[in-house]
């Protein structure tokens, strides 16, 4: 697995690279967004480790402009865990993040959930099903669930919308999956994170709800209902 790190920091991108490469992974970098953005059109990257604040074109930028053309996953950097860094970075299209000072283990550990559930597909083509990572459905396993004019194909992971081929980011096709398992069954963000996001610990709700959201604009927002102080559910 091939990680491009983006960050302006010298000090900061050769101590992750170290750690990444000492965990066996293969790690190009940049130091500076313009320079990720040319790197992540070379391709050839399994996922995009973003730093917040970058000189030229920041990470909020540079999450967006690869979003224009990739479902690539992306994890974002912030430095202060600022609050309004965290939600730019997931509305523009992560898939997860975390603080600096980056714990190695907790990095490494958040790289290896996303690598998981990670779908390699272009836009508006149908993933191969031997290319999927999820838990609750596995290759060759067959169910088509529709919900209205929302057709699931569970084994080849095939999403349509009023007949459409549907591309989804690999969070927010885990996510629909996880609805889709479960309709009109409430479920609660820590239900969401660990079966999701493979949190084996409290991790921060607001992933939940602005992947949700991300999640309703493609499939229609009537379709995911909010359920005040205790979660959201699919309707039938």
């Amino acid at each position: 697995m091939t990680i491009l790190l983006v960050e302006d920091d010298e000090v900061i991108r050769r101590s992750v690279t170290i750690a990444l490469e000492r965990y066996g992974y293969g790690v190009t970098s940049a130091g500076d967004g313009l320079s990720g953005l040319e790197l992540f059109r070379e391709g050839g990257h399994d996922l995009l480790l973003l730093d917040v604040m970058l000189p030229g074109l920041d990470g909020i930028g540079l999450c967006r402009r690869i979003r224009e053309t990739s479902m690539d996953p992306i994890l974002m950097m912030s430095a202060r865990g600022d609050s309004l860094d965290v939600v730019s970075g997931l509305e523009a299209g992560a898939d997860d993040y975390v603080v600096k000072p980056v714990d190695t283990a907790v990095l490494v550990a958040r790289i290896r959930s996303l690598l998981r559930r990670a779908v390699y597909a272009p836009a508006a083509v149908p993933p191969p099903a031997d290319r999927v990572r999820t838990e609750r459905y596995r290759p060759g396993e067959h169910a088509l669930l529709v919900f209205g004019d929302l057709a699931i194909d569970t084994a080849g992971l095939d999403i349509s919308l009023a007949g459409r081929p549907l591309a989804l980011a690999p969070t927010e096709l885990r996510l629909l999956l996880e609805f889709a398992a479960h309709p009109g069954t409430v479920l609660d963000r820590q239900t969401l994170l660990r079966n999701v996001w493979d949190y084996g610990w409290d991790g921060d709700s607001r992933v939940v709800d602005l992947c949700v959201q991300r999640l309703r604009k493609k499939i229609g927002a009537d379709r995911i209902e909010t359920v005040r102080g205790f979660g959201y559910k699919l309707r039938r």
